[in-house]
């Protein structure tokens, strides 16, 4: 298997979650901005929407869409159980997923890393940022999961959470959301995965800094 991925985007959810699972793949890095992979190759031959992450399984075939791939990878490993086996655990762990992947993913982060974005839009999608990351702050209130225990929703919303740090919002506002992203930065898994995304992001930075240096690049995008 080969996971498709760039540095501190979405797709780090599925590496903490394939290093939970303890599973031997591939990684591949694709830049967001040039949709080349490490070795040169045009990612968007690959995926022609040039978004990550993608999952290439046995056979060659190419599975999108984080949340897809995630449930992919749960189901694949059955053993790391990170994913409810029950139908009603099953509905929650998706209905995490959704609220994860449009709510805050797309809904409040992309329009405020989107340096394109208009002011008017990026207020729009601030002002959110209440009632989503409240009610998330509330669900977790006594509790150390989103689930009865460490599921690929943590794996995605602890990624997203960590897009405040160069956004407006302000997770302190949520006393439980720092607690629970820096209580989820213990386990080794993701401390791993992050430590290496966060490594390679940097080089990123640093590369993208030298080919133009005249124009700033973001601290994190959606890609």
């Amino acid at each position: 298997m080969k996971l498709y991925f760039s540095p501190l985007a979405c797709s780090l959810s599925a590496r903490i979650a394939l290093y939970e699972a303890g599973a031997e793949i591939s990684y591949v890095e694709v830049d967001p901005r040039t949709k080349r992979t490490e070795e040169g190759a045009d990612y968007r031959a690959i995926h022609p929407l040039g978004l990550v992450p993608a999952l290439e399984i046995e056979g060659g075939e190419l599975v999108t869409e984080n949340a897809a791939i995630l449930q992919l990878i749960a189901d694949m490993y059955p053993d790391a159980a990170l994913a409810p086996r029950d139908p009603p655990g099953r509905a929650r762990l998706q209905q995490w997923l959704s609220f994860i992947g449009t709510e805050l993913h797309k809904a409040l982060y992309v329009p405020l890393l989107d340096r394109a974005a208009p002011a008017e839009a990026r207020a729009y999608a601030l002002a959110k940022a209440e009632s989503r990351l409240g009610w998330v702050a509330g669900r977790l209130a006594g509790r150390e999961f989103l689930l009865d225990r460490f599921s690929v929703a943590d794996a995605y919303l602890f990624t997203i959470l960590n897009w405040s740090s160069v956004t407006p919002v302000d997770l302190k506002t949520w006393p439980a959301l720092p607690a629970y992203h820096a209580r989820l930065q213990q386990r080794p898994a993701v401390a791993r995965a992050f430590a290496e995304e966060r490594a390679r992001y940097a080089r990123e930075i640093e590369r993208h800094a030298k080919a133009a240096p005249a124009r700033a690049e973001p601290a994190v995008n959606d890609r």
